[in-house]
């Protein structure tokens, strides 16, 4: 039976240019080491994160949580993946689509097609460090590996990093440069992924390995916005017995860009603006650009007031790439003028096109994880610059699947324009879905 025991670490600093009187020398120099390497303490699951392990819970059958009394020790032994008709109450301290990155992982290997209304803050605005992305990758990341390998029990201490170190509670390690590979592009990848960019463009991706049907489907009900939340979103997904391998080396050329302006809870003119602005700097570059707008009253408003905008561009090899930006939360931070959100946003979107690639930045670590659950054949896809999060993510895959990709940099030149590519290849593990129902 597989068992997952997680400990969560946190690092605090603590008696920071404190006087030491009385200490004899070793003392001190022991004292001046804490000091430099910091102090670690546990800590208790926050809300969301617990959000996500009941959300876990409800999804499959016979999984066991348990809980020590400091609430500082998580004790995990996943179920069977069961799917069937599910709610979920999210937390409004994430957005709904963190619960849909986990789910988007897992849907396909359900025993029955997963059909969930999930609860929530549909669009915020979450740009944390590059070390909170790797957190964020190793929490899920075991969490879902945990239903789809046979391994012993482990125990897994996470560890947030600054200034380029790993600090643990016994050892002290200096990570090397390489593992923190940062884009010199501006950009920052959410942690916290947008509802409307997963139905752009994960959903895509999730066909060019052969789940598709009537039944897979992404709907936002209810927009919310934070802090209030009050949005609503149906996902469904039909179940496959194994995944195709892919050959995604040509992203193609720029075709078209769609996109959608939100509002709720202020005036119909802020997603007007907002098209406006943003029409006004991807115009220059291309002529097929519409942008749709979705005000949203009443009931369907949630309970908060906001705005923000989506946008995707699309291949002529039917890559999608995307970018959005949501307005502050209500009391939080300084004012957002729709027209600086609209261009903002449309440079995001020309600086996901600079980086390119088959796959666009937010969905990375899934098209690699989709690759490794494939059949035993080769598969390739072509990337641009790797995130952080792809690349902790790339660590768990080889310990959870013992599995290594090839990787080839493509520089930019005649053929491929922008930044310099990535191409990943691997062979998959053969993965079968044997929980299926068979009709």
């Amino acid at each position: 039976m597989n068992e997952l025991n997680i400990q969560f670490v946190y690092l605090e600093k603590e008696h920071q240019n404190k006087p030491r009187k009385g200490l004899n020398k070793r003392h001190a120099e022991l004292a001046e080491s804490l000091d430099k390497h910091k102090l670690c303490r546990p800590r208790t699951p926050k809300d969301f994160e617990a959000s996500f392990i009941r959300l876990l819970d409800k999804i499959t059958n016979g999984s066991q949580i348990e809980i020590n009394q400091t609430g500082t020790t998580l004790y995990y032994q996943p179920g069977l993946l069961f799917g069937g008709s599910v709610e979920h109450d999210c937390s409004v301290l994430r957005g709904i689509g963190y619960y849909l990155e986990g789910l988007l992982c897992l849907a396909p290997f359900m025993k029955h097609p997963i059909k969930i209304v999930l609860r929530g803050v549909t669009n915020d605005q979450v740009d944390p460090s590059a070390a909170a992305k790797k957190w964020a990758a190793s929490e899920i990341a075991m969490k879902c590996a945990a239903f789809l390998t046979g391994s012993d029990q482990l125990i897994v201490q996470g560890k947030r990093t600054e200034n380029g170190k790993e600090f643990g509670e016994e050892k002290f390690q200096e990570a090397s440069e390489s593992q923190f590979v940062e884009s010199e592009s501006p950009v920052n990848i959410d942690w916290c992924w947008k509802v409307d960019v997963l139905k752009a463009t994960a959903l895509p991706l999730l066909k060019q390995f052969g789940i598709d049907g009537e039944s897979f489907e992404l709907k936002i009900v209810r927009r919310g916005m934070p802090p209030g939340g009050g949005g609503e979103v149906f996902f469904s997904c039909p179940v496959r017995k194994v995944l195709k391998p892919i050959q995604l080396t040509d992203p193609g050329k720029i075709k078209r860009i769609r996109g959608m302006a939100y509002s709720v809870r202020v005036s119909p003119q802020m997603a007007n603006r907002i098209v406006d602005s943003a029409r006004s700097v991807l115009n220059k570059f291309i002529p097929d650009v519409y942008i749709y707008t979705d005000h949203m009253k009443g009931v369907s408003s949630g309970k908060s007031p906001g705005f923000g905008l989506s946008l995707v561009a699309e291949t002529t090899n039917g890559t999608f790439l995307s970018a959005e930006l949501a307005s502050n939360p209500q009391g939080q931070g300084a004012a957002v003028l729709p027209e600086d959100l609209g261009r903002n946003c449309a440079r995001l979107l020309l600086e996901e096109i600079h980086r390119g690639g088959c796959v666009d930045s937010t969905n990375q670590s899934l098209a690699l994880l989709l690759m490794t659950l494939g059949q035993q054949d080769v598969s390739k896809v072509l990337l641009g610059p790797i995130s952080p999060y792809t690349i902790e993510f790339l660590r768990h895959l080889k310990s959870f699947f013992q599995i290594m990709f090839k990787i080839e940099t493509k520089p930019c030149g005649e053929e491929l324009k922008g930044g310099d590519k990535v191409l990943m290849t691997c062979v998959g593990i053969g993965f079968s879905n044997l929980s299926k129902t068979l009709k």
